[in-house]
This record gives structure tokens, C-alpha cells and sequence, in this order.
């Protein structure tokens, strides 16, 4: 259920709903982001990349954390609270008529229990709502790539590091539903 509904205001220039559900027994919400985020959110990024980078041979671990704090933006970043405490965080930013999709990221202990497809699908309500086309990068063999799959993402290009996916808005889901737009 929507328990309010966070602006990204202008913040992104798209609502990102705010939810209180059950995750495995948890409560979970967006809440929008303080610069005092920067540095959590930096640790769970390098934390939650590390696999990935170092089997790419791109982990390093200054840059994985400045990365992230040379583009953290508090207008376009909602984080995810769970039971009080830290369990995410997602950025979603105005580019070239729809939006990107970035800083997508789970705390360990969070993945795999449903909590990054309910966050992105209330993402993706809205952006569909507006007509908008979503664009994001995944690193080459992320598990995260599956997410997107099931969410209507398709690669639109690859480089030896990245796939490059987007959503038109109203795209089938791997189960075959849709929100049309409007």
C-alpha cells in the first residue's frame, strides 16, 4: 500500500512511492536522501559491487566509493529504510526525455526476498504514468540484470564492462503484465 508518496519532486520530476510492506517480516519506506547519506551509501556501494568489479578486474577500492560521491545527488536519490535502518538506496534522474535509472543497491542481507523488484515497480508505476522511457547500465554478469529482465528492460548495447538496458514505458514484464501508459 502507498503510505505517502515521496517527491522526488523536482527532485527527479517523479513521484517514488513511499511503502510500508512486510519484507520477510520487515517494514520497509523511501525516504528521501540527506547529504549526511554520502558516506553509507558510498560503503554499501562498494560492498554490494565488490564480486562484480574484482571478477572484472575493475575493483578498486577509492574509486567505487568516489564514484558515488562525485554523483550522489539529495534532489534525485530516495533511500531504503528498513526497520529503521539503511537497506538501500535508489537515484532516478531526468536525461534526454525519461529518466536513468542508477545507484540501484541492496544491502547483502536484503537481496533475493523481493524488496529490489517492489522498489523498482513502484518506480517504474510512476515512470510509465508519465509516459517515460527508462534508461539504466548494469555490469556484465550482475545477477541484478535478471531484475531488470523481469521488469520489461532490454540491452540496448554492451561494452566490455557494462549493458546498457531500456524500458519504454508500459513494457511487459517477464510475466507478461504491463501498466499501460497514459
Amino acid at each position: 500500500m502507498d503510505a505517502e508518496v515521496i517527491r522526488s519532486g523536482l527532485r527527479s520530476d517523479v513521484a517514488v512511492p513511499a511503502r510500508v510492506e512486510p519484507e520477510n517480516g520487515s517494514q520497509w519506506l523511501l525516504r528521501s536522501a540527506v547529504a549526511a547519506d554520502v558516506e553509507a551509501i558510498a560503503e554499501l556501494r562498494a560492498t554490494v559491487l565488490r564480486a562484480d568489479l574484482e571478477r572484472l578486474g575493475r575493483y578498486d577500492e577509492h574509486r567505487v566509493r568516489q564514484r558515488l560521491r562525485d554523483s550522489f545527488s539529495t534532489r534525485h536519490t530516495s533511500i531504503i529504510m528498513i526497520d529503521r535502518e539503511l537497506g538501500g538506496c535508489v537515484t532516478v534522474r531526468p536525461a534526454d526525455g525519461g529518466q536513468v535509472l542508477e545507484h540501484f543497491y541492496l544491502a547483502p542481507r536484503h537481496q533475493g526476498r523481493g524488496l529490489g523488484s517492489a522498489v523498482l515497480r513502484g518506480v517504474l508505476e510512476r515512470t510509465d504514468t508519465r509516459g517515460m522511457t527508462v534508461r539504466l547500465n548494469v555490469l556484465r554478469g550482475s545477477a541484478a540484470r535478471r531484475l531488470y529482465e523481469r521488469h520489461g528492460f532490454v540491452v540496448e548495447a554492451e561494452d566490455p564492462i557494462d549493458v546498457f538496458m531500456v524500458r519504454p514505458p508500459g513494457a511487459r514484464t517477464a510475466t507478461g503484465t504491463h501498466t499501460p501508459s497514459r
